[in-house]
């Protein structure tokens, strides 16, 4: 990653972290409100609790971009354990074939020049 990109996404990373205080502002609001000797305000309950819940949708969305962002390229993300792990055998039998083929055409082209 080069230092532009980190500096982005460090950038990136604060604004969520401020996401996050603002999220524990808001539980404490309603916590606040819920204790209220008069009885908690519907409407102020029901507003924090709506911008509570917009904000951990916004956290979770930023904070798995910037995940995806930071990691290799995975062909597989989006597939189960098994599938890469066959993927990865299949690779690697592959890898055997192709040093067999090898092996064959090395001992064909020796045969051939100790016929001459």
């Amino acid at each position: 990653m080069d230092s532009q990109t980190q500096n982005t996404s460090l950038q990136r990373l604060q604004n969520v972290e401020k996401r996050i205080v603002r999220v524990l502002e808001l539980a404490a609001g309603v916590m606040d409100e819920l204790s209220n000797p008069t009885g908690p305000r519907k409407e102020f309950v029901n507003n924090h609790c709506r911008e509570f819940m917009q904000m951990i949708k916004d956290i979770q969305v930023a904070l798995r971009e910037e995940i995806k962002s930071a990691c290799d390229y995975r062909p597989f993300e989006k597939c189960d354990y098994s599938s890469r792990i066959a993927n990865e055998i299949c690779c690697k039998k592959l890898d055997y074939v192709v040093l067999q083929l090898d092996q064959m055409k090395q001992t064909i082209d020796d045969y051939r020049s100790s016929t001459l």
